[in-house]
């Protein structure tokens, strides 16, 4: 790729954007650990242990980036350094992806795209998080900037942050410098932005009472996901629209959880410039879905009462759905998965 020239920082530039934040939080929340938007991270969590998946490492500044997830936008950049990967209906049937990154920030991340209406919903339970994207529908501006977020989105920063791959063509050929970003908007302008906090999964042992399955096919109106165990890699190996998912280094994507979280999805007010409507993924109530890990799927229950609430999955038997740790992928779909049993069955 023909990127113009990022901004790059050194690992003690990363350790002060997290010092500072964490300074600010407190600040803003008058020190108090028992804030869902201060630094704090659930009991379980010991220091130096990632809140949002369970490794170790450290719990930076939130920061979500929208990424294309057409055809023509394959292979994307940087989601492999990402803590939590969602999966997100849009106009036509097509999927497009949030990826929140707290802990490792890799140099670019992309292509870049523009922001949705049930972005807002699925952002309120991390708190104030910082939000990279490439615009908005006008409509639905003013409900961004009305939203709990931090707007660190292109419109508002330079071509040194948010540049264009030359080798790609428009709209998809957008990309963001997030550790260049961060440090604009924490270091320089002092902006809140939320340090990540558990947002109510729990990681743990391999519950007992799951199905083997070797795979599972997720399908969306213009866009379908593949998933495939494999055991030597520990992780569900993603296929996008049939072909390997792989990102711009060759790599498979995948991840050891993946989430698939049955939500209404329905037309909003908000369109594109085509006429066609832009779906709500509706993430705040209750619901069913699935947990997969280690080769096997557990039916699960969902429950998020308000927006602000963290979201709690709940195995049949009515103990907590214990997550592997590393990154979490979240499907969000109306429509069923069709798994595929494993051959020991």
């Amino acid at each position: 790729m023909s990127f113009r020239t990022p901004v790059t920082m050194s690992k003690k530039s990363l350790s002060l954007i997290v010092a500072l934040c964490c300074s600010l939080l407190l600040s803003a929340c008058g020190g108090s650990s028992g804030n869902p938007s201060s630094s704090s991270t659930s009991g379980s969590l010991t220091s130096g242990t990632n809140a949002l998946t369970g490794l170790p490492g450290t719990n930076g500044p939130v920061l979500f980036v929208k990424v294309d997830d057409s055809g023509a936008g394959h292979p994307q950049v940087g989601l492999a350094s990402a803590d939590v990967i969602y999966i997100e209906q849009v106009e036509g049937g097509l999927t497009r992806l949030a990826a929140v990154f707290s802990n490792h920030l890799p140099p670019a991340v992309g292509p870049v795209r523009s922001a949705r209406i049930s972005d807002i919903d699925v952002m309120a339970q991390y708190g104030r998080v910082g939000l990279a994207f490439s615009g908005a529908q006008t409509l639905f501006l003013p409900v961004l900037d009305a939203a709990n977020i931090e707007d660190i989105g292109a419109d508002h920063e330079p071509a040194t942050i948010y540049s264009r791959d030359l080798t790609r063509q428009a709209p998809i050929n957008m990309f963001v410098d997030p550790t260049a970003l961060l440090h604009k908007s924490i270091a320089v302008e002092k902006r809140t932005i939320v340090t990540a906090h558990s947002v109510g999964w729990n990681f743990g042992a391999l519950p007992s009472g799951g199905i083997p399955v070797s795979g599972v096919s997720l399908k969306w109106p213009a866009a379908s996901y593949q998933a495939s165990w494999s055991a030597t890699e520990s992780r569900w190996l993603l296929n996008f629209d049939g072909a390997t998912d792989v990102d711009n280094t060759g790599a498979q994507l995948g991840s050891p959880t993946l989430i698939i979280q049955n939500v209404s999805i329905t037309p909003s007010i908000y369109h594109d410039h085509l006429g066609s409507y832009t779906p709500l993924s509706q993430t705040v109530g209750s619901g069913t879905g699935y947990l997969l890990r280690d080769g096997q799927e557990f039916p699960i229950t969902w429950s998020r009462p308000t927006p602000q609430s963290p979201t709690t999955w709940t195995l049949a038997n009515g103990k907590p759905a214990l997550f592997h740790t590393g990154q979490v992928w979240v499907a969000l779909t109306d429509q069923p998965p069709v798994f595929t049993p494993a051959s020991t069955r």
